[in-house]
């Protein structure tokens, strides 16, 4: 975590920890307060890399910054695993999320991406740093762990491309987590496991110590923040607009490097047809 966000988060959490994370979401809803109309508050959604509070130390800065922005009121909905937040995205809970790329291909809420960052991501398998493993045909037969089914690059390309590319039969172990995946490789518990470099950055500099990255996958478009189609699409716009501008200053690109979003550029449906031509359908694994 950066300097500024660790100030930012400091001052935060001294006035705001007591303040409860959303529940499951709800969409846009309205608040009164006396002799005032009531006002719209939109939900955001954003996928659960981290543990909880550093989710909230990384996003409620940036929701501020919004709100100051637009002139409206945003919800941040943090669920405590990525298969719930995955359940509520298919649901269609938020009015806006920022998730997994390939949720914008699985997509039967329809929600319309607005931004990303413009640096192309890839799924990385790490093992320990000592493990005898060299290649991913080494793991035949091993157990992996994964964050979730259906993380684009630290699951869903890990596995198709373990099974298509390198005929790998292995056993995969789901920990709802990044940060769960390098521990259980750190200590043992699995013999490699799937992530992505920004979340193995974010570890702390013992675990990081103690892994290597055996592999990478195929670059792919970057995590979107998406809007419900429920949304007025002149909000949808001012939204886009307002992060993009944010995205602009030295201090918006120190507090989306945390995303990260720093490189922030518009973005449409085409940027994740590449990923639709993929067939990754045949690992997509539905939440229930």
């Amino acid at each position: 975590m950066g300097p500024l966000l660790r100030r930012l988060s400091g001052l935060l959490w001294a006035g705001l920890l007591m303040l409860p994370l959303a529940a499951p979401a709800a969409p846009a809803t309205a608040k009164a307060t006396a002799g005032k109309p009531a006002e719209r508050v939109y939900t955001l959604g954003v996928t659960p890399q981290f543990e909880r509070r550093q989710l909230f130390a990384i996003w409620k800065p940036i929701l501020i910054e919004l709100e100051k922005r637009t002139g409206l009121r945003f919800d941040l909905a943090i669920m405590p695993d990525i298969p719930s937040f995955e359940r509520q995205y298919n649901a269609g809970a938020f009015d806006f999320a920022y998730m997994n790329p390939y949720l914008m291909v699985a997509n039967p809420a329809g929600y319309i991406p607005l931004v990303r960052d413009d640096t192309p991501v890839t799924g990385i398998l790490v093992v320990a740093r000592d493990s005898p493993f060299h290649t991913p045909a080494d793991l035949e037969g091993k157990e992996i762990a994964f964050p979730a089914p259906n993380a684009i690059g630290a699951s869903l390309l890990i596995r198709a491309e373990l099974v298509r590319k390198y005929k790998v039969n292995f056993t995969p172990r789901y920990v709802n987590s990044h940060t769960a995946v390098y521990l259980s490789v750190t200590q043992g518990l699995a013999s490699a496991g799937g992530g992505v470099q920004k979340t193995l950055n974010e570890q702390k500099p013992e675990v990081q110590e103690r892994l290597r990255v055996l592999y990478r996958t195929a670059a792919f478009a970057a995590h979107p923040i998406a809007a419900h189609p429920r949304v007025d699409g002149a909000v949808r716009e001012q939204v886009r607009s307002a992060l993009l501008d944010f995205a602009a200053t030295p201090a918006g690109k120190a507090l989306l490097q945390e995303i990260p979003l720093a490189r922030m550029v518009p973005t449409a449906m085409k940027d994740y047809q590449p990923l639709k031509d993929l067939g990754l359908e045949d690992f997509f694994v539905p939440e229930r």
